[in-house]
This record gives C-alpha cells, sequence and structure tokens, in this order.
C-alpha cells in the first residue's frame, strides 16, 4: 500500500511538540530529515505524482468524501482520496511544500496519475539525501510520447541558515533540455536598475542565491555576451525575508507568446 506523504506530517509533530512540559516549542532549528519538493517542468508531460521508492510523497486529495460517502468509501476514513490530477506540467508537488523524509539514498519517480497507463514511471533518479539539507527534483526536458520517458535532476537547495529581512535570495534553475548556459536578470520597476543573478546556469544545473531587496522585478533571462532577451517575465516580486528559486522551463526554440510549450519562468518560494 503506498502512503502520502506530506509537509502535514511536520504540522503534526509541532502539535505534539507544543504539548511538552515546557509549553515551549523551539523552531529555531530544523526539524530532522531531509526536505525536497517536486517540480514537473517536463514539456507535454502527463500529470504525475512523485514517489520516492514505493513511496508516494506527493499527490492531490479529491472532494469526493462526504458524511454520506465515509461509511460507504473507507479510503474516505483511512488514505483518502486521492484526485487523478496529479502535478501536471508547469506546477509544483504538494502545493509547492517541501515534503519531510528520512536522509537515505532513493530512487524517485513521476508516476503517471492519469487511468491509462496509470502508475507507468516516464522520470527516474537515484540521489542521495544529507540530513537537514533541502532539495529539489525536477521531472524535466521534453516527454517521448513512444518512450513514455522524461529527463530527471535534483539539486540541492542550499537555503540561507539566518533570515535577513532586509532583503530576499533567488536563485536560477535551469530546466530546459534545449538551452545553452543562460544567465537570469532581476530588473527593477522603480529605478530600471538591472543585476545579474548569478552567472551562467547550464542545464540541470542551479545558480547561487543572490541577495536583492525586496521589490518587483521585471526578470530577464540572456546567454552570455548577448543582449536579446531569451526569456521575459514581468511584475515579479521578491519579498524581503523570503527566499526563491525562478526556473526556467519549456522549448527555448519557440517564439510565440501563446504556445503552452513556450519558454517560461516560474517563481517559487522556498522559504
Amino acid at each position: 500500500m503506498t502512503r502520502i506523504r506530506s509537509i502535514t506530517v511536520l504540522l503534526r509533530a509541532a502539535v505534539l511538540a507544543a504539548c511538552s512540559k515546557d509549553s515551549v516549542q523551539k523552531i529555531a532549528g530544523p526539524t530532522a530529515g531531509a526536505f525536497i519538493k517536486f517540480y514537473n517542468a517536463s514539456v507535454n508531460a502527463p500529470a504525475v505524482n512523485f514517489y520516492a521508492n514505493d513511496v508516494k510523497v506527493t499527490a492531490i486529495n479529491a472532494t469526493g468524501c462526504t458524511p454520506l460517502t465515509q461509511s460507504s468509501d473507507p479510503k474516505c476514513l483511512t488514505t483518502g482520496v486521492e484526485a487523478v490530477t496529479g502535478t501536471a506540467y508547469g506546477a509544483v508537488g504538494n502545493g509547492g511544500l517541501y515534503s519531510s523524509i528520512a536522509p537515505a539514498s532513493y530512487t524517485f519517480t513521476g508516476r503517471i496519475t492519469a487511468a491509462i497507463d496509470n502508475g507507468l514511471a516516464v522520470s527516474k533518479l537515484t540521489t542521495a539525501l544529507g540530513d537537514g539539507k533541502y532539495y529539489s527534483y525536477y521531472q524535466s526536458g521534453f516527454y517521448d510520447p513512444n518512450a513514455k520517458t522524461s529527463d530527471a535532476f535534483v539539486v540541492e537547495d542550499p537555503v540561507p541558515a539566518a533570515i535577513d529581512f532586509t532583503v530576499a535570495n533567488v536563485r536560477f534553475v535551469n530546466a530546459i533540455s534545449n538551452s545553452v548556459p543562460m544567465i537570469l536578470y532581476a530588473k527593477s520597476t522603480v529605478s530600471g536598475a538591472e543585476v545579474a543573478v548569478g552567472g551562467a546556469v547550464a542545464y540541470k544545473s542551479a545558480g547561487t542565491f543572490v541577495a536583492l531587496p525586496g521589490a518587483f522585478y521585471d526578470l530577464n533571462v540572456r546567454t552570455a555576451g548577448s543582449a536579446a532577451n531569451a526569456i521575459t517575465r514581468t511584475g515579479v516580486s521578491f519579498v524581503a525575508g523570503r527566499v526563491y528559486t525562478v526556473s526556467a522551463r519549456g522549448d527555448i526554440t519557440v517564439t510565440s507568446a501563446t504556445a503552452a510549450n513556450r519558454p517560461i519562468l516560474d517563481n517559487t518560494a522556498n522559504r
């Protein structure tokens, strides 16, 4: 039997901790374990649930449980009724939250949630997770409809340990398989000043976190030495004290402003 595990496990632990004899919950340090979130950035890929070995770590609850159905459907009182939508292309599993998992080596897979080919693994990668560390799994590149496979990679998320409420920390991840190394630039919508968010980032790689003043920015991605924007996203808010990953996905050769497979920048909060 598979199990749905999410950040709610941490919330339950927090409730128990708050009931200790001290009546004070210590939240200065990280909770024990490793932490990972999952992105479906594979162009044309089906919706999937993500697994660590054979344990399901992302899923979407359906709304099919009511007081009238609880007695007739045991799942309403046990594992819950699961939607078949899963994590679609361009989405992040578990609503963008990290899943807590024991530090160890795992084979991660993205498995189809639809009725056709249900449970088929389209992406697969084996990697080790360290205690107290944060990671992101990307189902990436282009989905092969014949082989029914996608590429995948994992990057560590070295979130700054101390919270600095005077700046936001931002980094860039490249999940576009037909791109060359690219640089993310953040341009203030007020002053017009533009800064590079780290250096050139190749496919399957992540740049370093860079401190930026909390503000609104227009984001541009360019190849090294080029003045032409390959990808643009306007009016992105970075809040001081927060940590963000800007991910590039899609087909870098598409120039349409509306095509689903056009190159796109996603902004996801790590903290």
